[in-house]
């Protein structure tokens, strides 16, 4: 019963490709499948949270994780990683100094949304920064033709922001995770650390790589289409003052 508690809990969004939508903040993890890898794109909001994940997904998937990518520097997206030991972490450059130099800003921003105060000091205390800095794009091969495609598209929501395009047949982008550069469960959230005039230009990027006929995954929220994008950035730039 467990075991069929947890799949159900993970939506299928491609063969070998799934996300979970986590509790309360609802934001998305995703997973992976290669022949010989499995990337979890972000790790959840404390160090418990990721527990829980990493064992679901060997559970479901049958497979421990091997890679991580981290979306940007949020606790919601980033607090679960010491949770995976021995797993290779990767990250837009800059991300760990961010991690580095803001780790009690990350404690208490978590502790002001609500996590126990005792399960935020312990995730900012056992912050993983990322092994691999990626600055522009960075292919991973997780086996059996299975690629994912790490891109560093920001700055926008952050100064830090990766997304994570996994291949589908004949090499054309399939899934995308887009961290919160897109975000459908709400308005896009533009807090101090956002660049928002530039924020446009980073999901013309994405869009550019996804093309339109890709399934793209927001940060929080139901998967949503091109067209989703499109307008949202057009919201945004309306809303910065950006052509």
């Amino acid at each position: 019963m467990e075991n069929h508690e947890a799949t159900a809990r993970w939506e299928r969004l491609a063969p070998g490709v799934a996300r979970r939508r986590m509790p309360v903040w609802d934001a998305t993890i995703g997973v992976v499948e290669g022949a010989t890898g499995v990337l979890l794109v972000d790790t959840g909001s404390t160090v418990r949270e990721g527990a829980e994940v990493r064992r679901e997904v060997r559970g479901v998937f049958g497979r421990a994780v091997t890679h991580i990518a981290l979306t940007h520097p949020h606790f919601d997206h980033v607090f679960g990683t010491a949770a995976f030991a021995g797993v290779e972490v990767y990250g837009a450059v800059g991300l760990d100094d961010v991690l580095t130099r803001g780790r009690e800003e990350l404690c208490g921003d978590a502790v002001r949304h609500g996590v126990d105060p005792a399960a935020a000091g312990e995730a900012a205390e056992l912050l993983v920064r990322p092994h691999h800095l990626v600055s522009g794009e960075l292919t991973l091969d997780l086996g059996g033709g299975r690629q994912a495609l790490l891109a560093n598209l920001g700055p926008g929501h952050t100064a830090h922001d990766l997304a994570v395009f996994v291949t589908g047949a004949g090499g054309a982008p399939e899934v995308v995770f887009c961290g919160d550069l897109v975000e459908e469960s709400g308005e896009p959230q533009a807090g101090p650390d956002a660049l928002p005039r530039q924020w446009p230009a980073a999901l013309d990027r994405l869009l550019a790589l996804g093309g339109e006929d890709a399934v793209y995954v927001p940060g929080h929220g139901a998967v949503v289409d091109a067209a989703f994008v499109r307008a949202q950035r057009d919201a945004l730039a309306r809303r910065f003052g950006v052509s």
